[in-house]
């Protein structure tokens, strides 16, 4: 097992999250209808994400003993790995005037990159970043070599 295909995540309302990353500029496609949506997929490069109603997450975790959804920091983060530091801050605004709060304005990074972080309306943290040092490959995906 060597590939993560897709990142579920749970949420407490699919169709104001669904506009909020529509605003953030991903492109998706809904099972079910666009007032009543089952799962809503990403048609991202890379890894996919998802987005499903918390309950029904946790439902199909163990129906009989589902876990609770908490509050706070779970340990997780999202990463963007952007191309220019420009391109970090028109992320970090383009997504406050969507409506997250951003945690950490973009700033140098003490692994000598730029970056900040952001929560959506659901409380998931992404961090938007930019390293001078990095590659990508034919599909946008970083290039992470052996040392």
């Amino acid at each position: 097992m060597n590939r993560l295909n897709i990142i579920t995540l749970g949420t407490k309302n699919i169709i104001r999250a669904h506009e909020f990353f529509k605003k953030l500029g991903f492109d998706t496609s809904i099972r079910g209808s666009e007032s009543n949506p089952a799962i809503i997929f990403f048609k991202n490069e890379g890894t996919r994400i998802a987005l499903y109603p918390i309950e029904e997450l946790a439902h199909d975790i163990n129906s009989e003993n589902p876990p609770q959804a908490g509050s706070g920091f779970s340990g997780i983060t999202l990463s963007y790995n952007a191309k220019s530091i420009e391109e970090v801050d028109a992320i970090i605004q383009k997504a406050e005037q969507a409506g997250a709060v951003i945690q950490k304005s973009p700033k140098k990074t003490e692994w000598g990159g730029y970056g900040g972080y952001f929560t959506d309306l659901d409380g998931y943290y992404w961090e938007v970043a930019y390293g001078e040092m990095w590659e990508f490959d034919e599909c946008n995906m970083l290039v992470i070599e052996d040392q």
